[in-house]
């Protein structure tokens, strides 16, 4: 049984309620947490901001020393938590310690960037005065984290935060609560005063974060999840004119040139489509393959995918574990039937290999029809629809046809055409012959509709920082 953490302490729910977490590999509950109210919500705020204070005025250098005992502790319990996650979320074992590293180098990461935060002075253009610019931190923050990443999506927003000198209420994901409140007592080990990291787990997710949103003192809301769940956060967070990050969804197109080396394109398209089985926001999710090789790169990639052994995610040798839940299958197995009834064609996989599981077959799919509403919505599952294109005006077209803009992938032997379509792809990030572009040392983030801001490299501390502007004249 576990309970919340605020203020430095482990305390059940106000009024006293759980709920169950499930092992998506049997369906079977496997541990109970304390189930977050608007009253504990307001308790998480109340210690953030007794934190606020003395944190904000600790020295960078021991906000940055903690961070980096934070990330050796992680790395030194990295198997631990790599199971942890792996049974409340479902991943393969070697996608689950994959995340545990590439969340820990947040820490390792920040630690560095605390004692680097910017500013400036400069001479006023008329000569009258200085221009005295300084980065202070922008107060108590709400994070709001998925279930799909729970230990990279929370460090990537607490790493940047702490080292700003903020405080802070992690709301997890109610599907993945345990990884967040692994990491609230591996940070109160490394050092973190108490107060200043409160994780409040909890399935009334609307209430508790919109009583926080609307809290006075709270001054930035970070979120990561769904377009539709942002868009409503946005409307909420407009209330108290809120500092606000964004990640959101993303529909990514994975362009494959005819002059691609087609060997590296398949590696990068297991990558970019099979990382956690699928459910991540960078998945590649349309894959437009040029005529000349799109059937042989079918083949290859089919070839690929249907090798992939398909397991309980802690299991020995399992590449591809359950989804999360019932509802992520569902979603998959009508988005498959969809395509299909429209004329897709399954060249591997297409279905669940147990009915009563939350299961789904590594598949491929050919000749899907531009109708077809898995090229609209995010699959979040291990399917990957391929489709041809004659030219490189086409391949453009076809990516950016999409309210969404967060990765894109393209494989090409011409430099100076994987470049010049770089230029030309509306996405905040892009892959060019590589089919992983997330990096703590790289701005991660999206445009259109997948997200406001970035988060990771230089560029994710200033998400946590206000500028603060001093005339004066000497």
């Amino acid at each position: 049984m576990r309970d919340l953490f605020i203020g430095g302490r482990p305390v059940p729910a106000a009024d006293g309620g759980r709920f169950d977490v499930i092992d998506p590999a049997t369906g079977d509950v496997f541990e109970t947490v304390a189930n977050g109210t608007v009253e504990d919500a307001i308790a998480a705020v109340d210690a953030a901001a007794a934190a606020a204070p003395a944190w904000a005025a600790t020295a960078p250098r021991e906000r940055g020393e903690i961070l980096r005992r934070a990330y050796q502790l992680m790395i030194e319990g990295a198997d631990d938590l790599a199971r942890l996650i792996s049974r409340e979320n479902g991943k393969a074992l070697p996608d689950a310690r994959g995340e545990v590293l590439y969340a820990a180098e947040f820490f390792r990461w920040y630690s560095e960037e605390a004692v680097r935060v910017p500013g400036t002075l400069a001479t006023a253009p008329s000569g009258a005065n200085k221009i005295l610019v300084q980065h202070r931190p922008v107060g108590i923050c709400v994070l709001v984290t998925p279930w799909n990443f729970p230990a990279a999506m929370a460090t990537r927003k607490i790493g940047p935060a702490l080292a700003a000198g903020c405080t802070m209420v992690l709301k997890p994901a109610s599907d993945t609560p345990l990884t967040a409140l692994a990491l609230a007592g591996l940070l109160a080990e490394a050092g973190v005063p108490d107060g200043v990291v409160n994780v409040l787990p909890a399935r009334r997710s609307g209430a508790v974060v919109s009583a926080m949103v609307h809290d006075e003192r709270v001054r930035k809301l970070s979120f990561t999840g769904s377009t539709e769940v942002g868009r409503v956060l946005l409307r909420e967070a407009a209330d108290q004119v809120l500092n606000v990050s964004m990640e959101l969804g993303g529909n990514a197109p994975f362009l494959v040139f005819a002059d691609a080396d087609l060997d590296a394109a398949v590696d990068g398209a297991m990558i970019a489509k099979m990382r956690n089985a699928g459910e991540a926001c960078t998945s590649a999710n349309r894959i437009y393959a040029q005529a000349p090789v799109a059937e042989e790169f079918a083949r290859r990639l089919a070839r690929r995918m249907s090798a992939l052994k398909l397991g309980a995610g802690t299991d020995d040798g399992v590449e591809v574990g359950p989804l999360v839940n019932r509802e992520a299958v569902e979603k998959v197995e009508e988005l498959v039937q969809d395509a299909v009834a429209k004329g897709a064609t399954v060249v591997t996989g297409g279905g669940r290999p147990d009915p009563d599981g939350w299961f789904y077959q590594p598949t491929v799919l050919t000749s899907v029809p531009a109708e077809a509403a898995l090229l609209r919505e995010e699959i979040f599952g291990p399917v990957a629809p391929v489709v041809s294109f004659d030219t490189e005006e086409e391949a453009i077209r076809l990516a950016n046809d999409t309210e969404y803009g967060l990765v894109a992938y393209l494989y090409t032997g011409d430099l100076a055409r994987g470049l010049r379509v770089c230029e030309r792809l509306e996405a905040g990030m892009v892959g060019l012959n590589r089919g992983l572009v997330s990096d703590p040392a790289a701005p991660f983030g999206g445009v259109k509709q997948s997200g406001i801001g970035r988060e990771g490299g230089q560029e994710g501390i200033l998400e946590y920082l206000e500028a603060s502007y001093v005339a004066v004249s000497w």
